[in-house]
């Protein structure tokens, strides 16, 4: 797997600094590229995003930031546990989309996984875990063709068999558990409280009356949004360019633009106009800021 630049760090943000990438070797061979241009295979990956999330939780963390984004990892890694106790694989779905705390909720469910995989007895001739990981992806009206290309470039990488929708979310999602034949009862959602209907939201909730009837299982509920791209740079996880060029909370091209909270500067693009410079997502600190660049 090739090394993924993820952007540019904040002078004032030493506390993420890491130099190795919860990716590198992941591919098998010893410098991290993938073997004959593929992916490993699921179980192996697994086991190394494993390695590297717990040696992040095994360090004693240097910063107080640090040290709440891995409590915040304890618990999302206790409520995956305890969703893969309640629910088979087959039951079992992951929401995707391709944006920074669906990321940060895939990474924690393969990591997940290999504690899974290694509890439980595989049978005879198979593996505990299967070849791809069952998930959906309700695609914008007006998706960026740079979301499209990553959450392309994830499907690869993760192992993701992701069934694409594009249709409001209601009628996406009920296509979707007819397309299982109703066999997923349990989808892991990467909202966190403060997004919109965010704010009641459990751990574990089922849909509610008028929705396709399924548990909704939201691990990183509590994370705050300066944790969420903690985690992120902390641990290298490669993460959609768009939030580079300062969008915080991603959308569709018709309602989502860089947030004003972010504009840095602006400079001559020609001797009738300037642009404007945003700094990365990743600067943006209060939570009730990241929607400013989101029409609804």
């Amino acid at each position: 797997m090739p090394e993924v630049q993820t952007g540019v760090r904040s002078h004032h943000d030493d506390d993420t600094h890491n130099t190795a990438t919860i990716t590198e070797n992941v591919s098998g061979a010893e410098d991290g590229s993938s073997v004959e241009g593929q992916p490993v295979p699921l179980p192996l990956l697994c086991e190394r995003i494993h390695r590297r999330v717990y040696a992040f939780l095994d360090a004693e963390a240097p910063t107080e930031a640090l040290r709440r984004v891995q409590e915040q990892t304890r618990i999302s890694l206790g409520v995956i546990a305890e969703a893969l106790e309640r629910y088979s694989l087959r039951q079992l779905s992951i929401s995707y989309n391709g944006g920074k705390d669906c990321l940060v909720l895939l990474i924690l469910y393969l990591c997940a996984l290999h504690t899974y995989a290694t509890r439980t007895p595989p049978a005879s001739n198979s593996s505990a875990l299967p070849p791809t990981i069952q998930s959906v992806y309700v695609v914008s009206q007006h998706p960026f063709p740079q979301v499209e290309a990553f959450v392309a470039s994830s499907m690869t990488e993760y192992h993701l068999d992701l069934a694409r929708y594009a249709s409001p979310m209601k009628e996406a999602i009920q296509a979707y558990l007819h397309d299982t034949r109703d066999a997923v009862k349990a989808i892991f959602v990467g909202t966190r409280r403060t997004d919109p209907h965010g704010a009641e939201l459990t751990f574990f909730d089922q849909t509610d009356r008028g929705w396709p009837a399924f548990m909704r299982v939201h691990p990183v509920i509590d994370w705050h949004y300066a944790e969420i791209w903690t985690f992120i740079r902390h641990l290298q996880i490669p993460y959609c360019p768009l939030y580079d060029l300062g969008y915080t909370s991603l959308g569709g091209t018709t309602d989502t633009h860089p947030n004003p909270a972010l504009k840095a500067a602006t400079k001559p693009q020609s001797a009738d106009a300037e642009e404007t410079q945003y700094r990365p997502a990743y600067e943006l600190i209060e939570d009730d800021e990241e929607r400013l660049g989101r029409d609804r």
